[in-house]
């Protein structure tokens, strides 16, 4: 992205609202002289001994964040626990201290882990972030320094970052953060996610966002990506004015999901445990599109029984009990890896075995998983649907199909691979549903690791490519007269909802925060505007110009 000729800096938008206020700029590096005075261990036994005690530390701080976190944030921060202590990284630290000081040995091993993660892409590269924050808490550890993280304002300020990692954005205070602008990142990194789920003003992949000064006033548009320099005052606070009326709008907006003429389009939560469904269940959503059961289990080391996985899904069942909820079986590999599923030492772990491939050598993963799924379902007295991640062929969605109805359930599969989205229309003769993970089909189409800056614009859930296989997915689903719906972040966008409306999607599942947004933008438009938004957007050359497109039919 490149500054234009009014001195505005563009990015890409991820979370839409308007913000205006001074430039906070934060900056985590560590105290050079606080490091330049550290005098490590000679003794290299002692020097690891120093090493394990910081990185409990570490871990302990993000697991106790973890802990007062729900959601997204709670599995992020539970995953960085982890990797504070991996056998792998303290390892490369004792090999390095044969030959370096502690810090060197630790920077060492940190890099080569950066460089091995980044040889893999995929979801896999994102963990770069927070590898090198973890680097840097371990450090602060050791020299004695505070662990480093983002200045808390102390007025409301725009935070400016080159980027942030999963502990410095779930302890985002929307009350003084009015809005967020990172150099780097993409739509579906961990700091949009969180943000999102906050509910503040984002925009990513913003180049020169460090060349903004603190203190500087800027006027930050989420929905379009823009941040302005040095703007007109009263133009600003009228413009946040607007805003702030139209999300007065939206906060009053109570449900169901439908558009101005009545067409329905069911508004979804998606959900990580018990307490994120019961927070969500007290909003205007008809159901849950998306019960994420890894996140339960990350720091788990054993599997857990069919009684204690019963127990963990109830707790999720229970307060929609009087709606339905569509719960994903083990979406583990990748970026999310869980000790008692996923597979070591993969070349390529975005391509490699995760989600359903899990079950084609350990089949009783998958039996035991449904087994309690099926019993909370039936404790609960809850409508539930179960769908499969990564399903790539008819005859992985006819297998799953099968061993979900023999526990009586409705059975689904999600479309995150191309594959499924073009054979839509056979994978509905073996399911009763599909659901589109945007995050994961947009990357596996373009091609395109969805954590690269650089590659942000191809990741883009706007791309008409992208489109294309929603379309040719939610017309399988009507055809066949059975539901398609979105849970990918594209869901969340209130623009881009009314768009997957025309195309023909029936439900929209999405973090709590963005439920009356998106709500509200499709009470104000018709099922045609919709269907023309979608065209137009569908013939646009990039996503740009498909977004520009959709909102000259949608807003004017």
């Amino acid at each position: 992205m490149v500054t234009d000729q009014h001195d505005a800096l563009t990015g890409t938008p991820v979370v839409p609202g308007v913000a205006h206020g001074p430039v906070l700029v934060a900056r985590t590096d560590l105290d050079p002289d606080a490091v330049a005075r550290y005098r490590a261990p000679d003794d290299a036994d002692e020097a690891l001994a120093a090493y394990d005690d910081a990185a409990a530390a570490v871990s302990k701080a993000f697991t106790a964040r973890a802990a007062s976190a729900h959601g997204s944030a709670a599995g992020v921060l539970t995953a960085s626990a982890g990797l504070a202590k991996d056998k792998g990284l303290r390892g490369a630290v004792k090999t390095n201290l044969a030959q370096q000081p502690l810090l060197d040995a630790v920077h060492a091993a940190i890099e080569q882990f950066v460089g091995v993660f980044e040889s893999m892409g995929g979801l896999m590269a994102e963990r770069t972030t927070d590898l090198r924050d973890i680097e840097r808490r371990v450090v602060a550890r050791l020299v004695g320094e505070p662990e480093p993280g983002v200045p808390v304002p102390d007025a409301p300020s725009v935070l400016v970052a080159e980027d942030l990692a999963p502990a410095d954005t779930a302890g985002l205070d929307p009350a003084v953060v009015l809005a967020l602008v990172t150099e780097r990142g993409g739509p579906t990194s961990h700091t949009a996610i969180i943000a999102r789920q906050l509910g503040i003003p984002c925009v990513v992949g913003v180049a020169g966002a460090l060349g903004l000064s603190s203190g500087e006033q800027v006027l930050v548009d989420g929905a379009v990506g823009t941040i302005e320099r040095g703007p007109d005052p009263d133009d600003a606070e009228q413009r946040v004015e607007r805003d702030r009326v139209e999300r007065e709008a939206v906060a009053s907006w109570t449900g169901p999901g439908r558009l101005s003429d009545g067409t329905a389009v069911k508004v979804l939560a998606n959900v990580a445990d018990g307490p994120s469904s019961e927070k969500s269940a007290d909003g205007p959503v008809e159901g849950v599109g998306l019960f994420r059961t890894e996140l339960c289990f990350l720091g788990r080391t054993e599997e857990p029984s069919v009684e204690e996985q019963t127990e963990v899904y109830a707790a999720a069942l229970r307060p929609f009990a009087d709606r339905y909820v569509v719960v994903r079986t083990l979406d583990a590999g990748s970026d999310k890896p869980i000790a008692f599923a996923t597979h070591d030492g993969e070349e390529n772990p975005a391509l490699g075995v995760r989600g359903l491939r899990l079950s084609f050598d350990n089949p009783g993963l998958l039996d035991r998983q449904l087994d309690a799924i099926a019993a909370a379902a039936k404790e609960t007295g809850t409508e539930t649907w179960v769908m499969a991640p990564m399903v790539a062929t008819v005859q992985e969605a006819a297998a799953f199909g099968e061993a979900v109805r023999e526990r009586g359930l409705k059975a689904g599969v999600m479309v995150e691979i191309p594959s499924s989205a073009l054979l839509a229309h056979r994978m509905l003769e073996a399911v009763d549903f599909l659901s589109i993970g945007t995050n994961d089909l947009t990357q596996y189409t373009m091609a395109a690791d969805r954590m690269a800056t650089d590659l942000a614009h191809l990741t883009d859930p706007w791309q008409p490519a992208l489109l294309q296989l929603v379309a040719i997915t939610a017309e399988a689903g009507r055809t066949a007269g059975k539901p398609v719906g979105v849970c990918g972040e594209a869901a969340a966008d209130p623009l881009l909802a009314c768009v997957l409306a025309g195309l023909g999607i029936t439900s929209l599942s999405m973090a709590a925060a963005a439920v009356k947004p998106v709500g509200a933008r499709l009470a104000t438009v018709t099922h045609q505007q919709c269907e023309d938004a979608a065209e137009a957007a569908l013939a646009a050359a990039d996503p740009a110009a498909a977004r520009a497109a959709a909102a000259e039919v949608l807003l004017g």
